[in-house]
């Protein structure tokens, strides 16, 4: 099931299982998780995206794996807040993920997540290898942490476990 936002989503959710986060990009897939009770994101890979049953595969296999209770998308709206053909991809991407698992789909607001992830990781002294390397994850760990944060600040409590 695709949710328009945030607040569609809350109420699907058991009261714990944790979220993936995904930063899709034209040529890789950052990925994020959060803990069993969405305190908290954490980068964990990127998935080198090379046609969609196998980038759904390898998204789905982390879901699996780890028991995840739902997936948020990072949506790269202009910064007008207009949509563009990557928002146009990414809504595609996730119509056909949505056919392949029952797990809730969301969309977060990615605006700026690279920025921040550059930012964070210059503070951190990361070499230009190593943020090439990791940029894509650290992206996807703002997106699930803004939606974790949304998530917190409704305070809706699921309907079923």
């Amino acid at each position: 099931m695709i949710c328009v936002g945030i607040e569609d989503l809350a109420p699907l959710l058991p009261r714990a299982g944790g979220l993936i986060g995904l930063d899709l990009g034209t040529k890789t897939i950052g990925v994020a998780v959060s803990d069993g009770l969405r305190q908290v994101a954490s980068p964990l890979t990127v998935i080198r995206r090379t046609k969609f049953t196998q980038d759904a595969a390898a998204v789905l296999a982390l879901v699996a794996e780890r028991g995840l209770a739902g997936i948020i998308l990072g949506l790269p709206l202009n910064m007008d807040g207009s949509e563009g053909p990557r928002v146009q991809s990414t809504r595609a991407f996730s119509r056909n993920l949505e056919r392949l698992t029952p797990v809730p789909i969301a969309f977060w607001d990615e605006r700026l997540s690279t920025v921040a992830a550059e930012r964070a990781l210059l503070e951190g002294d990361a070499s230009r290898a190593r943020r090439a390397q990791v940029i894509d994850q650290v992206a996807a760990g703002y997106i699930l942490q803004g939606a974790l944060d949304r998530l917190r600040y409704l305070g809706e409590r699921p309907k079923h476990d």
